[in-house]
């Protein structure tokens, strides 16, 4: 129960939080009177809504460069321009800086001018996805919660550039060009409250290594992976969603009980090579399994405890937690064996 109230949680945290911080206080201290003060200094190119003063709206203005930044503005939207560098000039004033969206432009690590990213020492989220950007950029502010580098051309990790963050809690790297060689031992080290960690559509081969230990949500779908170590996970002890869709996994690349992890409540390997269900564990509450190579299912060689045990326990024991289970796309001919439905009591939803 605790763990499912920390995951709901931590998806609103993701998706909301930069709302729920001081910027009902800022409505609350704005003084109507100075809103045509506010208005004139907006940059030209640019909107600042009288209602929300802390924020500058930049996006879709064909924008080549970054105007100069009021002082006043924590949320800066820059999306969909072609802006191609980023100097220190425009940020010189705009010292409050929580937010930067620079999704959809066109920057490249040589455009982005030597350490002004790390001087924007207040800056919480910074989204640089759908750009031109070759590497990880570097140095990042040391309190950065949110790095989004999604859609970039992203081959190279540079040694050390998350050591010092601390804070950060998600990393976008999805749809990028980073091998193996680009992850080592080290690559992901002081990360220490890292909660979301997504490296789905690059050309990894392999599991990255030496995961933050408190990873919740690991993404690795569209890769080329074939093998899960030995005892992988007992290195993220608190992963709960686990994405392995649409890689290279057969049966002997899958250890005996390496998804039997008691962490993972969604596990996902459809579109694999699988033919054979995994071992899972009692507390999995989705499985997706649809576009493997399954031919048939055994419901008494699957249930993660014994059924006679089951029965003793009723609802009352430690009975199978599955809600949801997917097998379509597989060799699988209806109808659901029974044992599958005897085991799996709480079963809302099977696809075959």
């Amino acid at each position: 129960m605790t763990l499912n109230i920390c995951t709901s949680l931590l998806l609103l945290f993701l998706g909301n939080s930069v709302w729920t911080r001081t910027v009902r206080q800022v409505y609350d201290d704005l003084d109507p009177e100075h809103w045509s003060h506010y208005t004139s200094e907006c940059p030209r190119e640019c909107f600042c809504p009288p209602s929300f003063p802390n924020a500058l709206y930049c996006d879709n203005k064909g924008l080549k460069e970054i105007p100069a930044i009021p002082a006043r503005i924590w949320y800066l939207y820059l999306q969909n321009n072609l802006i191609e560098t980023i100097s220190e000039k425009p940020f010189v004033n705009a010292t409050h800086l929580r937010w930067i969206n620079l999704n959809k432009n066109k920057i490249t690590n040589n455009g982005i001018e030597s350490g002004v990213l790390s001087k924007l020492k207040r800056l919480l989220y910074l989204f640089l996805e759908d750009n031109e950007l070759e590497e990880v950029p570097a140095p990042l502010p040391v309190g950065l919660e949110q790095l989004r580098l999604a859609r970039n051309k992203i081959s190279r990790i540079p040694e050390g550039v998350f050591s010092n963050l601390e804070n950060l809690t998600m990393l976008d790297l999805h749809h990028n060009s980073l091998l193996d060689s680009a992850l080592q031992s080290d690559t992901f080290q002081g990360l220490n409250n890292l909660m979301q960690l997504n490296i789905a559509k690059n050309s990894l081969k392999k599991m990255p290594l030496s995961l933050p230990a408190n990873t919740l949500q690991l993404f690795l779908d569209n890769n080329s992976i074939e093998v899960i170590p030995e005892n992988y996970f007992s290195a993220i002890p608190k992963v709960t969603f686990l994405r392995l869709n649409y890689n290279k996994l057969s049966d002997d690349g899958i250890p005996p009980n390496g998804f039997n992890v008691s962490s993972i409540l969604d596990l996902q390997l459809s579109h694999n090579q699988l033919t054979k269900i995994p071992p899972i564990n009692a507390h999995l509450e989705h499985l997706h399994l649809d576009h493997n190579r399954i031919k048939s299912v055994n419901g008494t060689q699957i249930c993660p405890v014994s059924i006679a045990v089951e029965e003793d326990y009723g609802f009352y024991g430690n009975i199978p937690r599955l809600r949801y289970l997917r097998l379509d796309g597989n060799e699988i001919q209806p109808p659901i064996p029974l044992d599958i439905m005897i085991c799996f009591r709480l079963l809302q939803a099977v696809v075959i």
